[in-house]
């Protein structure tokens, strides 16, 4: 059985895998894998000014104020750091790995930003405020309940992304917060260039990205996974999120004659190796067509599953783009 966790479980199983989070798989009401979804809309390149302001209301509704215009940052997750790294700021200190990706700082001069002890779940609030940032980002669902600690010591914002518009508008936020209006626009103009033009030329090939680490992995889909939400654009995608208690079969993904696989894999404890070398295992899974034609890609979970803001679903975009052909 393939597994369509609800947000929180994939939340957790994300995080004790790899000490980062999954966006989970959407909890709109349940729909059948085979229901075609219209036509995408062309996505919009035009960009609208951002305008600089100490205070605003987030694209989830969340107001956020600020005395002055924050110079350090910890980011609690990789949203942060790639919006950040989106407008050229360097975290004060981080709780994920993406800066290490060599599209984004690269692993030398990743190593320069401190990371937040206590692992993704459980940062120490006391490693937090020891930076004396301005501003800390944190995933809503798993670390709002540091604000209680917070409060007082710093402003804690925290941030919800299910989609690429919330990815986009957490960016035009920062940036508006940050004064790096500039950056901001011309990141957002930028991916939405990519998208555009990814959009002219859709795959008529069936696309699925699964995620896990064994036999109990999940089914990524639009209405909660950031990089999912793409590929309805550029492909047919037509998984559908079956709510929390919502699961796909194998025999399910083989009837839909899958053409193409993109597989995050994340480690479990002791467990090692790729997610697809281990569903090799089960002859239901070499029937697939992707896997019969050898087209399984085994893509970057930080980027693919973690990173979730423009920087990251660019590079998402060339490699499902060049995979998808």
């Amino acid at each position: 059985m393939l597994g369509s966790p609800s947000r929180r479980v994939r939340s957790w199983l994300t995080a004790v895998a790899v000490g980062s989070l999954l966006a989970g798989c959407g909890s709109s009401a349940e729909e059948p894998a085979g229901d075609q979804a219209k036509p995408a809309a062309t996505t919009d390149v035009t960009v609208e000014p951002i305008k600089a302001s100490k205070e605003l209301t987030d694209t989830n509704g969340v107001k956020v104020s600020l005395k002055k215009q924050p110079e350090r940052i910890v980011c609690l997750f990789a949203l942060c750091d790639d919006i950040l790294t989106e407008l050229g700021i360097v975290p004060a200190a981080t709780n994920s790995t993406l800066l290490a990706h060599p599209d984004f700082l690269g692993e030398k001069k990743s190593k320069e930003v401190d990371v937040i002890p206590g692992g993704f779940i459980a940062p120490e609030v006391e490693a937090i405020l020891s930076h004396k940032p301005d501003l800390v980002i944190g995933l809503g669902d798993t670390h709002g309940k540091l604000a209680p600690a917070l409060k007082g010591a710093t402003t804690f914002w925290p941030m919800q992304p299910e989609t690429w518009e919330d990815s986009v508008g957490y960016l035009r936020d920062v940036a508006a917060l940050t004064g790096r209006t500039a950056e901001g626009e011309k990141a957002e103009r930028t991916f939405r260039t990519k998208l555009a033009a990814a959009e002219k030329t859709p795959s008529d090939k069936t696309a699925l990205v699964i995620y896990g680490s064994d036999e109990n992995f999940g089914v990524a889909t639009p209405e909660g996974d950031v990089a999912a939400s793409l590929f309805p654009k550029i492909a047919d995608y037509p998984w559908k999120s079956r709510g929390v208690e919502g699961s796909y079969s194998l025999e399910e993904i083989l009837a839909q004659g899958v053409d193409v696989l993109f597989v995050e894999t994340m480690s479990f404890g002791d467990a090692d190796g790729k997610l697809s070398e281990k569903l090799a295992e089960n002859p239901l899974w070499s029937k697939i067509p992707a896997v019969e034609n050898g087209d399984v890609h085994e893509v970057d979970p930080e980027v693919w599953a973690k990173g979730r803001g423009t920087r990251s679903l660019g590079i998402v975009l060339d490699e499902a783009t060049a995979a998808l052909r």
